[in-house]
């Protein structure tokens, strides 16, 4: 590290993400803190959606007043960004004996379930943020994956980004069609935002899909004068039995392309292990 680094001063923002300030002195223990109020915000976006969060909303679920919240933290931006670092959690173990590859696919799976059982959390500024101790413990985990790989560590870095960025929006397309459907078969039930996903009917969650009509436009719609390549592809194309393939075979495909193309970029840098 470099003499500059190792002398500068950590803004207060960044000791309170890492969890990093000093000892305050003896007596009884403080009612607020960090994590504590942290974790009341993931308790509000969870039931309620992230535009629910705000800094009087959080000091309202906690009996105090919004004052007293910003001894702890500055405002509802260093709020987004510690949420963003506390939703991940620890990563999942990777086992010892798992190759680079099928370690990098769990940690990439991992991620996308992990962020479409809370869609919410896609309306962090996940891009913007300086990473905190868990996206870092996540970051570990993929160098972990890679710790055999021949590779410099910018080039790792480069690897762990890609597939991050495969997240994001892979999940994002899951999660912005699921909602897309559900607001369609609330609107048309008459129902309000508080009934839960889980009591719609599937078959209408299916069929209410962005995409459930896709190959009645490729076919019906578009024409072949309009669109000679599409058509000439669907002429010899047959769709898979059961209708349109589920969420989990769309995730399987994308990330196993996008392992392909780097375990073939592996091989051309001849940085792979036996």
């Amino acid at each position: 590290m470099s003499e500059a680094g190792t002398d500068a001063v950590v803004p207060p923002e960044l000791q309170r993400l890492w969890r990093r300030q000093p000892a305050g002195r003896r007596g009884p223990r403080p009612a607020l803190s960090v994590d504590r109020i942290v974790q009341t915000a993931v308790e509000i976006a969870d039931a309620e959606g992230l535009a629910a969060v705000s800094m009087a909303r959080v000091a309202d679920a906690l009996g105090f007043t919004p004052m007293a919240l910003y001894r702890h933290v500055s405002g509802k931006d260093e709020l987004l960004a510690l949420m963003a670092d506390a939703v991940p959690g620890p990563p999942p173990p990777i086992p010892a004996d798992l190759g680079w590859r099928d370690a990098l696919e769990l940690w990439t799976r991992s991620q996308i379930e992990l962020a479409m059982t809370r869609p919410w959390y896609l309306d962090l500024p996940l891009s913007s943020v300086t990473p905190g101790p868990q996206r870092a413990a996540w970051l570990e985990a993929a160098f972990y994956a890679m710790r055999d790989l021949a590779l410099p560590a910018d080039e790792k870095m480069a690897i762990a980004g890609l597939l991050a960025q495969h997240v994001l929006g892979e999940t994002r397309v899951q999660v912005e069609s699921r909602r897309t459907a559900v607001q369609r078969v609330r609107r048309a039930a008459g129902l309000g935002d508080d009934v839960p996903d889980s009591e719609l009917d599937p078959e209408a969650l299916a069929a209410a899909h962005p995409y459930a009509d896709f190959e009645l436009i490729l076919t019906r719609l578009a024409s072949p004068e309009e669109y000679p390549y599409l058509a000439g592809a669907l002429a010899s194309w047959e769709p898979s039995p059961g209708g349109e393939p589920s969420s989990d075979d769309e995730i399987a495909f994308g990330v196993g392309v996008v392992l392909d193309g780097i375990e073939a970029w592996v091989a051309r840098r001849g940085a792979g292990t036996a």
